[in-house]
């Protein structure tokens, strides 16, 4: 993996950074830019913006005042918020409670990130919290709940985690029957703990797949962009749940 900055449209951008676990496996990570109806514009998620990619942005946003909002959707992806909101100060910060506890010198809103407020505010975007699993667990290493982020305008889902992609060479998919879209893998442990969480969850996926049909490009952080041609990314979420539903729906029987 490497640092881009990947123009979906001329109104968003993805944006792939590095994590390294232990300072040694890059797993990945990103931030996306939106541009607003009313000419600003919005950051999904926080990253450390550097070299090329930093200069790019900074074109694009007048210096970074033209950055009105961060809304950081993934309430475990924390690392980056403070450089962030050094690097963009009259932006308005929005987040999670956990946000709130873990990076505290940060003035966050005092609406959550997943509030009817926020959604509110920019009908630019559409806006799903997964159902059947936790949004912010008790478990430190369960990172499977995450407020998904949909552009119609350009056809970009931004999401952290709850979805991930398997960008495979097209002479792979013709011999192994590997899905486009996979599941985080700790979802299974992320159900909550009623007998209905895990079909609660596909029934939420389901959805996604028929009310965002026009997603054309997958941005997952931790893998890949992933580009679909009409009515293919509905179909890759289907077979992902069809998939799943069976292990998801037992592990709650």
């Amino acid at each position: 993996m490497a640092e881009e900055i990947i123009e979906i449209s001329d109104t968003f951008w993805n944006i792939r950074g590095d994590l390294r676990l232990k300072g040694i496996l890059n797993v990945g990570t990103q931030c996306s830019l939106v541009r607003l109806d009313n000419g600003r514009f919005a950051f999904l998620g926080s990253y450390t913006l550097t070299g090329d990619i930093r200069e790019r942005v900074m074109a694009l946003t007048d210096q970074g005042r033209a950055v009105e909002a961060v809304l950081n959707v993934h309430p475990f992806h924390t690392l980056h918020c403070a450089q962030m909101a050094q690097d963009f100060p009259s932006a308005t910060f929005y987040g999670s409670s956990r946000h709130a506890e873990v990076v505290p010198e940060v003035a966050w809103a005092t609406d959550r990130v997943e509030s009817d407020a926020v959604a509110a505010r920019y009908p630019e975007l559409a806006f799903s919290m997964p159902d059947g699993i936790d949004y912010i667990s008790d478990n430190e290493d369960i990172h499977a709940g995450s407020l998904l982020v949909y552009h119609p305008a350009s056809g970009a889902l931004h999401v952290d985690d709850t979805f991930n992609v398997l960008p495979l060479p097209e002479i792979v998919r013709d011999v192994l029957p590997v899905p486009q879209i996979a599941l985080h893998p700790t979802l299974k442990d992320a159900l909550h703990d009623t007998p209905d969480a895990g079909a609660r969850f596909c029934d939420w996926a389901e959805r996604i797949a028929t009310d965002w049909s026009g997603t054309r490009a997958l941005c997952a952080a931790h893998s890949a962009l992933m580009r679909f041609d009409e009515g293919e990314f509905s179909s890759a979420l289907r077979a992902a749940i069809a998939k799943a539903r069976p292990k998801l729906t037992a592990a709650q029987g």
